[in-house]
This record gives structure tokens, sequence and C-alpha cells, in this order.
């Protein structure tokens, strides 16, 4: 990599775990997306031996390139400015004409809610002390943002709402001592690859075998598995390396191809919601209570496609919101592959749909028997014509878990149907 950047993330509450996070995320990406290799997300509280520490321990990790988030404003414990400023050595100066943008921004404030003059007076002075040379950044609330040259570094100091931050990224950028650090930086480019139903282990020995016959160590891949079966692969690669990136691709594809739902990094719901465009499905729902309902009509658009669900709980409820013969339920048990076949063509008849969905299962952690235990889900993805997928796997974790995993499989074996093909379980 020839630019390498690190992140300060201040403050006592993000620390604690009150707040999330989402600034340190979000800078990361976007300087990964500008050719940037992030070394480090560091959080600290409001300490100025603390975040005297993290400035010092990234100089040591040879970043061209720090970000610090939170720590600025009119407060005693807002302490990021002047830190910053030691560990450039430079002393704090007022920027006057910062002073006076500030105080026009707080004046309307002031008027309306009738805060202290004094103590706004000194707040605003204090948000208008800067690092001696430093370049200030108009702000987006009222703290403005800061540009310090610091030695073989650069520290881009920007406040902690994310919505100030965020707005005030593209100044940041543009100033001149951080545009000539990116002006070093190479060219990069991110693709996704994801599967479904294939696990993570096996992908990793897919990986090395791959690497007997391609040099991979260009490529930055990473794997994530998410809800469970759902398995992304990452990979950040040098403009320039586009065609060994292809390469690891095809060698995936020759291996994998039957586990492959997209190249282009769009989520299952996406593709979904995609492929109903010119379909329309309803859902008859057990264990997982409506969650396939929600996931369904989460994205904008989905009343074109989605007609409604039925929450079926109770062995009544199949039988007289959705035709569930007693008799069936009573022989092969509501839990079984039988009856949410029974509960999809239910939700065909009901809703006059091209397509039907039915799931029943134990979610947990109680009700399970030996032949049956939690964790067990039957599925069935059934059209009108009369033709049927059905799955009744043995999902792991909590109750939550198998709610979760028990969509995500539906969402899956939905997109097999819509494109006529069997589902890899």
């Amino acid at each position: 990599m020839s630019v390498r950047a690190g992140i300060v993330v201040t403050g006592t509450e993000v620390l604690s775990g009150r707040v999330t996070d989402r600034n340190g995320p979000w800078v990361s990406e976007r300087l990964g997306e500008l050719g940037c290799e992030v070394s480090h997300i560091v959080c600290v509280g409001d300490r100025p031996e603390d975040l005297r520490a993290a400035l010092a321990f990234l100089r040591g990790a040879a970043v061209d390139l720090i970000v610090t988030t939170g720590g600025l404003g009119p407060t005693a414990d807002d302490l990021t400015a002047e830190i910053v400023a030691g560990f450039a050595g430079r002393e704090m100066v007022l920027d006057e004409g910062m002073e006076k943008r500030i105080s026009e921004i707080v004046a309307g404030f002031a008027r309306r809610m009738r805060f202290d003059p004094e103590a706004l007076r000194d707040g605003t002075r204090k948000q208008a002390m800067v690092p001696e040379g430093a370049i200030a950044l108009d702000p987006a609330g009222t703290a403005p943002g800061l540009v310090v040259g610091a030695g073989e570094q650069v520290v881009v100091v920007l406040p902690g709402p994310p919505r100030e931050l965020q707005a005030m990224w593209p100044a940041a950028v543009a100033s001149g001592p951080v545009a000539a650090i990116l002006a070093g930086a190479d060219s990069y480019a991110v693709e996704t690859m994801k599967m479904f139903g294939i696990p993570e282990s096996t992908i990793a020995k897919t990986l090395r075998e791959i690497e007997r016959d391609i040099d991979l160590d260009p490529l930055e891949i990473t794997t994530c598995l998410r809800r469970g079966s759902e398995l992304e692969i990452d990979v950040r690669y040098r403009v320039r390396d586009l065609g060994l990136r292809e390469s690891l691709f095809m060698a995936l594809r020759e291996r994998h191809g039957a586990f492959i739902y997209t190249e282009r990094g769009e989520s299952i719901d996406e593709i979904v919601a995609g492929l109903l465009a010119e379909s329309s499905i309803g859902v008859a729902e057990s264990c997982t209570g409506g969650l396939l309902a929600a996931r369904l009509t989460d994205l904008p658009g989905a009343s074109a496609y989605f007609a409604g669900g039925v929450v079926s709980y109770s062995n009544r409820a199949k039988s007289d919101l959705l035709g569930v013969p007693a008799e069936l339920i009573a022989s092969h048990g509501a839990v079984s592959p039988e009856v949410a076949r029974a509960m999809a063509d239910g939700a065909i008849a009901r809703f006059g749909v091209e397509l039907g969905v039915g799931i029943t299962g134990v979610a947990g952690p109680d009700g399970g028997t030996e032949e049956k235990p939690a964790g067990y889900v039957c599925i069935c993805v059934a059209t009108a014509s009369g033709d049927a997928l059905a799955r009744d796997p043995q999902l792991p974790g909590g109750r939550d878990d198998v709610r979760d995993r028990s969509v995500s499989v539906a969402m899956h074996m939905i997109r097999r149907v819509l494109i006529g093909e069997d589902l890899p379980l």
C-alpha cells in the first residue's frame, strides 16, 4: 500500500459502549475508496493522556494520515484540537474569522433558548482556537474541523456528530495537505462475491488451493459469514490487478458456482425484489412470526408484488386461515414438510398470488423433541402451477438465530424458484 492511515475515535461515551461508533467505520470506508490502507482504528476516552498515547502510537505505526473524530466543542472535555496542537509542536492561536462565523451560527440559538451570553462567548472563543498554521474547515454544526501538519504526518480533526463529520469530509479531503498525500495513493477497487449454503472453512481451503497456482498476495481478500449462511468474499485490489482478481473469481466459479448468488454486491433482499417485479407472493409463517413478511416488504416498491401474509402460530389458525387440514396436522405434526407445503398452498389460495411460502418450525429453546429438536424448520416455496421447492434444515443457534436464519433460507429458496434452479443445501 502506498498510503497508510489511522483513525482515532474520541469519546468516553463511545468507549463505554453507551454510544455506538459510527464514525470510525465510515471514515475507514471513505479512506479505502481513496486508496489508503487503514492500519488501525483506535478508540479513546476524553482523557488527554490517552489521546496523546493514541497519536504517538499511530506515529510509530508509520501512517501518513491520521483522522480524529470527536472531542471538538465548547466544553471542558473537548480537548482534541489542543492535544493535536501539542502533537504537531504548534501553539494554539485565535482564528478571529472563525470566531465570527461561529458567533453568527450560535446567535440564533442564543436568542431562542436564552443562553448565558458570557458562557456562549467563552465557548465560541474556545472553538475558534486552532493550532498555528492549521487549515480550519467551516463547521457543519458549531465546531470547525482542522487540517494540521505534524512532521511526517497530516492530522485531520473532525467533530463527533456523524452528520457534521460527513458534511465536512469533502472539504477535508480537498485541502492541500491531504490532497498531496492522496495523490500518492494507488487506485483501488473492491468487488464482492456472495455465496449461500457453503461453510467458511470450505472457502478457506479453496483459497489455499487456488494460491498454489495463482499468486494472491497483491489482492486483499476478506471473508465474512452473515446471517449464519451467507458468505461474502470481498476482494480489494489495485486497478492494474483486475486480471488477477478475475482469475480468482473464475477459479471460485469453477469450484463453487452452484452456491454463488451474486458478484455485484447486492443483498438477497434486493435480488428477490428484482425477481418478483413480474410476479406476486404471499406468505404463511408460524415460528418466524412475520419476519419473512418484514424482509419482503422492507424495500420500497414492495406493494407491487407482496400481497400479504398470515402468521398462523396455532394449529387452529393454520386450519382456519390457510385451509391446512386438521387431519394433516394430526398425522404429521404442525412442524413437518407436509404442513409447510399446505401452508404455502394456503397462502397462494388466500391471496391469489403466483408464489406462496410456508414456514413452520421449532425456534426453541423449548418445545423440541428427539425427532424434531429446537432449530428444526420446514420451509416450502410453492407456485400456483403446482411446483414446489421444500427444505427442512436443522439450523444452529438460539431462538433469534433460528428465526433469522429460517427467513434467510426462505429468501434464497424464493430466488431459486424464481430463476428455476434447485437449492444446494
